[in-house]
């Protein structure tokens, strides 16, 4: 169980898998920088994350920006959606009568990616909301911009433990307090912090070989 003091933000989930050099440089260091995708991005969840705005429509009872954590995992953040349902299996939900299933819901801009950094988050956030309401989630959707679609997310045993490994992994990196080294990929390009991060410089030397180059080149000169 963790402390409140160590709990890591669970939107960083798609940060750390995407690369652990960004995750660290904005959740160890406190660095940040905007491009386009980002801002669209912010903007999307700013629409949806209105808490203000919750609906009823018949069994359906739709939350957004509903925050969650789990001592368990040392994690909290904010669902996009959660949806509740009323079903006789579901779950109780307190100033609600009956019981509810519950699924939760992450926007995303762009399309589906390659990886599993959106799922992993949608995931985090399931067990998230597994540990607060005493219930069993077994999937989400994922809802793209690009492709106005959702994609749905079943939580098998698999991704759960992959999840929390991820999630410990973080902790790990976290306690060490040090950026991992560059390893450069053709998404490096697409990274808004690429000129706080200076991957072409910090991808194949060290400080001390770089100072060194330059100091030769000078000489050169």
């Amino acid at each position: 169980m963790y402390n409140e003091d160590e709990y890591l933000l669970l939107s960083g989930i798609q940060h750390f898998i995407f690369c652990r050099r960004q995750w660290a440089l904005i959740h160890i260091e406190q660095q940040w920088s905007e491009n386009y995708r980002t801002a669209d991005g912010r903007i999307m969840h700013r629409n949806v994350h209105d808490s203000d705005f919750n609906e009823k429509r018949g069994d359906l009872i739709t939350a957004r920006g509903m925050a969650v954590s789990s001592p368990r995992l040392g994690i909290s953040g904010e669902c996009d959606v959660v949806e509740f349902r009323r079903s006789s299996e579901g779950t109780e939900i307190f100033g609600r009568d009956g019981k509810y299933a519950v699924t939760p819901v992450e926007y995303k801009r762009g399309e589906p990616k390659v990886d599993d950094c959106d799922i992993m988050q949608l995931t985090a956030q399931a067990l998230c909301l597994e540990d607060m309401l005493c219930c069993e989630i077994p999937f989400g959707y994922l809802f793209y911009g690009e492709t106005r679609r959702r994609l749905k997310v079943d939580f098998d045993d698999e991704l759960r433990r992959r999840t929390e490994k991820i999630i410990e992994e973080m902790h790990k990196l976290y306690r060490s307090h040090s950026t991992p080294k560059v390893k450069r990929t053709r998404s490096c390009n697409a990274c808004s912090l690429k000129d706080i991060c200076l991957p072409v410089l910090c991808g194949s030397l060290s400080a001390s070989e770089y100072i060194r180059n330059m100091l030769d080149t000078e000489e050169i000169k």
